[in-house]
């Protein structure tokens, strides 16, 4: 790969986290959420300054090309957001499911006070004014 297409990867790279970050600081995105797209692109970005990592690492796991084991991990990668994201939608559907049942309660609770407005605590201001001395 030459010198000149490493630079221009590695300055892609670079905005596309700066991008992240900037998006992380106006709240655009929880940081839990973009904690794995940060961590893939610090090592998208050692492995561009360090083009000999992949062909060390393929030789290590007994991969034959390099490109098949980028390939895996990234498959890995999919396969851990996916995950992340199942979690975060069943938390998400139990929360929505507790929040649906006490909005049931509290419009329960309105409809039968309006349906008994005798049993509602209120004062009208001819009570206050007797009271009062």
């Amino acid at each position: 790969m030459s010198i000149r297409l490493q630079f221009i990867i590695g300055i892609g790279i670079a905005v596309a986290l700066a991008a992240i970050v900037n998006m992380i600081r106006r709240g655009k995105i929880d940081l839990r959420y973009a904690l794995p797209w940060l961590a893939l692109g610090m090592c998208l970005l050692i492995l561009d300054i360090f083009p000999g990592i992949p062909g060390w690492l393929a030789r290590l796991m007994g991969i034959e090309l390099p490109i098949n084991m980028l390939f895996f991990f990234g498959f890995c990668f999919s396969l851990i957001i996916i995950f992340l994201l199942t979690m975060s939608l069943s938390r998400m559907t139990v929360k929505i499911k507790q929040l649906s049942q006490e909005l049931a309660l509290l419009e329960k609770r309105v409809e039968n006070q309006e349906r008994s407005p005798e049993k509602a605590p209120y004062h009208s201001e001819d009570e206050e004014e007797s009271v009062l001395p």
